[in-house]
């Protein structure tokens, strides 16, 4: 059952990421393997036009001899973004699971009900963003904070259960008594214990930000396009093979992100909790 269930929901990954290297699709089975053209489309690498032009470079690092490190500007610009949401679903998020999952105070439902609240469509805080915040929403940083608060709900929850999960008191206490202030025992000695949860939460809040189509489409207004905006443009104007080749490159990112997320989050932690 096991088995099946993963073949079920891997196979249209790898059927998608095959078919990215077809030059056509006439059927069900990808005919003609082996070409680049559909990835060097998306990539900028190929000349384009219209609705179908490529994501553009940008320059990453420069180099002293004027060249320097490029990638894909729309890459490049949706990963900032996304990473900029979930740097700040952590400032907020982890204080916010903390003191639900640790204390009883009045309110505290409240409180709870309202850091759960912005698990909406993205096209509904998309309007309500644009209404109550009409200058700030045609700014990337007006995306970073969208991307946040929608995303919030699930990096409260993922680290409130971690957070539930340990005897927080206990933990808390036995530091007190080492001569460890609030702060550190927090930093230190807390949050670390719950690095499982943090990481998760890290990792979801950035894939569904990054690939947020809904509230990126109502409050971008111009300039260098979220890389939601770039999958439905290929998806919407292109042939499957092109499609796949966009969706594909969404894996690698996923995936690459994801690895440098984990690798990155347990080297602080481990920092963290061996200082």
């Amino acid at each position: 059952m096991l088995v099946a269930t993963l073949a079920f929901l891997i196979l249209p990954v790898v059927y998608t990421f095959v078919g990215s290297f077809a030059t056509r699709m006439t059927g069900v089975v990808p005919e003609g393997l082996g070409t680049l053209d559909n990835w060097r489309v998306v990539l900028g690498l190929a000349d384009t036009i219209g609705s179908q032009r490529s994501m553009g470079w940008t320059t990453l690092v420069a180099l002293p001899n004027g060249l320097g490190i490029q990638v894909p500007a729309e890459l490049a610009f949706s990963v900032a973004l996304a990473l900029g949401g979930v740097a700040i679903n952590l400032v907020v998020g982890v204080p916010i699971a903390y003191a639900v999952a640790r204390y009883d105070f009045r309110g505290k439902e409240w409180v709870d009900a309202f850091s759960v609240l912005p698990l909406v469509p993205g096209v509904v805080l998309g309007v309500a963003f644009l209404r109550a915040y009409p200058d700030l929403s045609a700014t990337s940083f007006g995306l970073v904070v969208g991307y946040s608060l929608l995303k919030a709900p699930f990096m409260v929850m993922a680290v409130r259960s971690e957070f539930e999960s340990m005897d927080l008191r206990r933990i808390e206490e036995s530091a007190r008594s080492l001569g460890a202030s609030w702060p550190r025992t927090f930093l230190t000695v807390v949050v670390p214990q719950a690095r499982s949860g943090i990481l998760a939460g890290a990792i979801v809040c950035w894939t569904l930000a990054a690939a947020e189509f809904n509230f990126s489409y109502i409050v971008y207004a111009k300039g260098t396009q979220p890389l939601a905006l770039f999958l439905q443009r290929h998806i919407s104007n292109s042939a499957f093979p092109k499609a796949a080749a966009a969706v594909s490159l969404f894996f690698c990112i996923v995936v690459a992100v994801t690895v440098a997320l984990q690798r990155l989050g347990n080297r602080g932690f481990d920092a963290i909790g061996g200082d």
